[in-house]
């Protein structure tokens, strides 16, 4: 049989394939679960061509894919679903096989219901949570509409050459939870290339057998509170960054709901697990019960993966309660253990079945929100060493200047794309920098790594703000540069290495800056900006209470302003193209004192092209005018009174880094600050 497959290249042939017809209950996504590794474990037990290729990975993120499907399937369509699984071989040979699964209901024209769309977001992404994690973890996927039905289909490309044996680990996981019901679980035994169809008795297996206790729970629950339960977990769980709150806000939403306790166990690469949150209905036994879990943490089998397994109520009542019903359940995202959920209810022999399909489904859940929040901690941390090797660690003081910076780059994680430095150059001379980098994030971090010693170093070596700039922007141009920067930012990228480390180092050759490249690794594509706007200049004290002398230029940056002490502003240097756009510009400087009690600020775009509605916090001179208001004032408090005016320009923060840098000239007997 030749079918089209996700608007693939060309025709695929099915290997082998399976279908499944679910009732629309909140029981639907724990059955689909079971049938689509069923059929994985039959289909390696079968010998069918490709299925020694599907990894453990591909697997538990083929049941996940299917649980969100069906979940959003029956909570807002309520009707019975359909679940097909298939894997198919092209007929091209660079193309790897791939295992197909669709989703069917029955309300073809239903609107999901999630949050409102987004306009800047792609429309098939609004709605539910199911759509965003299929397009984030499927090679392809696709929506069907026919007259009466409609099909949510997912494509996953299998290992290119033979893996492990797969088979006995699905069909392990497949009857982890309940062997009793094993045998129900798998479709009927058909040849390859069949199109089978499971009988509806067969994929109800979670109904309650004569040793079960009854869930607590009404009916109205069953059909579709547990559902919306799930929906609002996901929510709530999405929108944590840190393990601790994610493991905490579990333990709440678990505790009293499913159960009268509750542990989680997070794995840890270098240790033993560790501990990480204790939840009880009654509070006073919290302590107690830590005690406890700490001497034992729960060891699953591999095979349990993802299933919640029957625990055995620990022997200590005075911290658990009396005896119960304790269930475990490993947390795996990405085909990854990151920990383990232990939970007990007092009074049961068992766990309820419904309830244990949902605790899977949230357990899933939670091991998704604590990758993210790992992922999102490895950023912040690369960001955070990023950010100290990019900038001074101190400001220096300069004799009779007072010195204040503001330096804000938007995002958590994000390394800014604007940057400043003042250092001391020898013969009497400071030099400051206020820059921004075309772009932000690892990129510009990049491209401020390498711009800052090359700065340092041409001022030491004596030459003049004009001449810093020019050679600057010719090393900008060079083609090693640009392999540098290239390869550097995606170490940086990748979380390889700080900026600084993977740029490489700079020296001085007859006059010319000379830079070797660190480590070269691909560009991946689109390049990286190394253009910039900057403000460099020179302060030369001129004695106590004298002033200094300052030589400034600007390359594509906002003009600087001067502050004299009766309230007039003026404006200083003269506007000059950015640096790395042209090869031979010229860059001019211009000199002029700074007399005592003068004031000199330096700002970003992100503080002059700061917007409320149409407007930009400079147009009309809007800075000049607020920087007016701050005669008298020290250079800290210039930068804090600035700062705050841009804060109360718009409802909304900044949507750019901001770097602000104030100099003033000390009076005669004015104490630096």
């Amino acid at each position: 049989m030749v079918l089209p497959v996700g608007g693939g290249v060309g025709p695929v042939r099915t290997s082998a394939s399976a279908r499944a017809s679910l009732p629309g209950t909140p029981r639907a996504a724990s059955a689909a679960r079971r049938f689509v590794r069923a059929a994985l474990a039959e289909w390696a037990a079968l010998d069918v061509p490709a299925a020694d290729r599907i990894t453990d990975r591909v697997a538990d993120e083929a049941v996940l894919l299917v649980s969100e499907l069906v979940t959003n399937a029956v909570v807002h369509a309520g009707t019975d679903v359909e679940v097909s699984c298939a894997l198919d071989v092209s007929d091209h040979e660079d193309e790897p096989p791939s295992l197909v699964v669709e989703v069917t209901d029955h309300h073809p024209t239903r609107v999901l219901r999630g949050d409102p769309p987004d306009p800047y977001e792609r429309p098939e992404y609004a709605g539910g949570h199911g759509l965003r994690l299929v397009a984030e973890i499927a090679d392809s996927w696709g929506t069907t509409y026919r007259r009466a039905t409609k099909s949510v289909w997912f494509q996953m490309a299998v290992a290119p050459t033979g893996g492990p044996a797969t088979g006995a680990a699905f069909r392990d996981a497949a009857t982890a939870l309940d062997p009793a019901t094993a045998a129900e679980t798998e479709p009927e035994q058909l040849g390859a290339g069949a199109v089978r169809e499971s009988r509806k008795e067969a994929i109800e297996i979670v109904a309650p057998a004569p040793n079960r206790v009854p869930a607590r729970r009404d009916p109205e629950w069953i059909e579709r509170g547990a559902l919306t339960f799930l929906a609002e977990a996901s929510d709530l769980l999405a929108g944590q960054f840190e393990e601790d709150k994610v493991t905490s806000l579990a333990g709440q939403l678990l505790v009293p709901r499913f159960a009268d306790w509750c542990a989680i166990w997070l794995d840890s690469a270098s240790g033993p697990p560790l501990l990480a949150r204790v939840w009880h209905a009654s509070e006073g036994r919290i302590e107690e019960l830590r005690q406890v879990l700490e001497k034992e943490p729960p060891q699953l089998p591999a095979a349990a993966r993802g299933s919640a397994v029957a625990w055995p109520w620990p022997a200590d009542p005075a911290a658990y309660g009396p005896g119960g019903a304790a269930l475990a359940c490993r947390l795996v995202a990405g085909g990854r253990a990151l920990g383990t959920l232990l939970l007990g209810r007092a009074g049961l022999v068992r766990m309820p079945a419904e309830d244990v399909g949902l605790i899977e489904d949230f357990a899933r859940r939670v091991a998704l929100a604590l990758a993210s929040a790992r992922r999102y901690t490895r950023q912040a941390t690369i960001s955070r060493v990023l950010q100290r090797g990019l900038l001074p660690a101190v400001i220096p003081r300069i004799p009779g200047v007072e010195s204040a910076v503001v330096y804000e780059p938007t995002g958590d994680i994000s390394a800014g794309g604007d940057f400043y430095d003042i250092f001391q150059a020898g013969d009497g001379r400071w030099c400051f920098v206020l820059g921004d980098v075309c772009g932000n994030g690892p990129e510009a971090a990049v491209v401020t790594g390498l711009v800052r010693p090359w700065l340092r170093l041409l001022a030491r070596e004596g030459y003049g703000v004009g001449e810093v700039l020019d050679r600057l922007n010719q090393l900008l141009g060079e083609e090693a540069v640009e392999q540098a920067v290239e390869g550097a930012a995606g170490a940086v990228a990748a979380g390889v290495e700080a900026a600084e480390g993977s740029a490489g180092a700079v020296e001085l050759v007859d006059g010319d800056l000379v830079g070797t490249a660190g480590p070269r690794l691909p560009a991946g594509g689109g390049g990286v900006p190394r253009f910039l706007s900057m403000l460099y200049g020179e302060l030369e004290p001129l004695g106590e209470g004298e002033g200094v002398r300052c030589t400034l230029a600007s390359a594509g940056h906002p003009l600087p302003l001067v502050l004299r002490p009766g309230g007039e502003v003026r404006t200083v240097a003269a506007p000059q193209i950015l640096l790395g756009v042209v090869d031979e510009v010229g860059y001019e400087s211009e000199s002029f004192e700074l007399a005592p009690g003068e004031t000199l600020l330096c700002v970003t775009d992100g503080v002059t092209e700061h917007r409320s509605g149409d407007r930009q916090f400079d147009d009309e001179d809007g800075l000049a005018a607020t920087f007016a208001l701050c005669a008298g004032l020290s250079a800290r408090e210039v930068a804090e009174r600035v700062r705050r005016a841009v804060d109360e320009f718009a409802a909304e923060p900044p949507d750019d880094d901001l770097a602000m840098l104030v100099l003033k000239a000390v009076q005669p007997g004015q104490a630096e600050v």
